[in-house]
């Protein structure tokens, strides 16, 4: 696998398009949960992928990725406020940040990303992706996420608090 960390100067074309399509497939999973759209999300994943969720559940195949995303966002959706405010889910952005790309080969992707998520509360909760990522078609999906909270915001309208460490 070639080294992420830029030791080769030499940059080939197949490793940029890997690339793009790896940050699109990062930015369609935030997007999509975002939006509360669990079936857009799942299909961030290869069919076989696996949602790892440290001190929570590991969910593999996208069938068991949907359902657990769609029951979260169904659950932070919450009931339509009352007044003239317009129904609707919450406020809630994922904010990916510093991606790095750890080891690329044609046929494997390692790369690391922090996160932050805004809801109604403010900075709500932050903490890490890892992912392993392959190619599928002429995308890039998610073969394994682990998902470590570092942090969670008292108020927290998402997020458990973090494992004692």
């Amino acid at each position: 696998m070639r080294d992420g960390g830029g030791t080769n100067s030499r940059v080939e074309l197949w490793e940029l398009v890997a690339r793009e399509r790896i940050r699109d497939t990062l930015a369609r999973y935030n997007w999509s949960g975002d939006a509360g759209r669990a079936d857009e999300l799942a299909a961030a994943f290869a069919p076989d992928g696996v949602l790892q969720l440290r001190s929570g559940p590991t969910l593999r195949g996208r069938g068991e990725i949907r359902d657990f995303i769609g029951g979260v966002a169904a659950r932070e959706a919450g009931p339509a406020p009352a007044g003239p405010a317009p129904a609707g889910p919450k406020l809630v952005r994922h904010l990916l940040t510093n991606t790095r790309f750890t080891a690329l080969s044609p046929r494997e992707a390692s790369v690391s990303s922090y996160f932050t998520v805004v809801t109604e509360v403010g900075l709500d909760h932050a903490g890490r992706y890892r992912d392993t990522l392959v190619p599928v078609d002429d995308a890039w999906l998610i073969a394994h996420r682990l998902v470590s909270t570092d942090w969670v915001a008292p108020g927290s309208v998402m997020a458990s608090p973090p494992p004692a460490r």
